[in-house]
């Protein structure tokens, strides 16, 4: 199996082992005024259509920060098996309550996408960035050589 590395918030790494397929990782960036964007989560939240999103089949993370910097945006980091559980996410009708309560609280929306690095960390990060103990979570970490 190969070791699959991605750089995550606050330069910590979630280091996932699943041999040669690539997750995929999208970064959304909802932002609005008034407080609208921490609403926006606390609904998703509360309502149970985070939940549902968690249990959809290939869903890998689905999960709210708030950045210290900007109290009107929220960050999603959505995590998906592959390609395809992405597509079956966007056709399924969850994503029609997403975009209801978008419009609701008048978000705006960035996104970046990656994918894993099967590469793993080389150590020349490893020497500067805090690696996961092994017994956090199901994740493991180590330096590549």
């Amino acid at each position: 199996n190969s070791l699959l590395a991605v750089r995550g918030i606050n330069h910590k790494y979630i280091v996932v082992e699943r041999g040669d397929i690539m997750s995929i990782i999208i970064n959304l960036y909802y932002t609005g005024t008034g407080g609208n964007a921490r609403k926006f989560a606390e609904e998703m939240e509360h309502s149970g259509t985070a939940a549902l999103i968690r249990r959809e089949a290939g869903n890998e993370r689905y999960s709210y920060f708030f950045p210290m910097d900007d109290p009107e945006t929220v960050l999603l980091i959505d995590i998906w098996k592959d390609q395809q559980a992405l597509d079956q996410h966007h056709a399924s009708p969850m994503m029609e309550k997403i975009v209801r309560l978008r419009e609701k609280y008048d978000l705006h929306m960035r996104a970046e996408r990656y994918c894993t690095d099967e590469g793993g960390f080389p150590a020349s990060d490893a020497k500067y960035i805090p690696l996961p103990d092994k017994g956090i979570s199901s994740y493991q970490a180590k330096a590549k050589p």
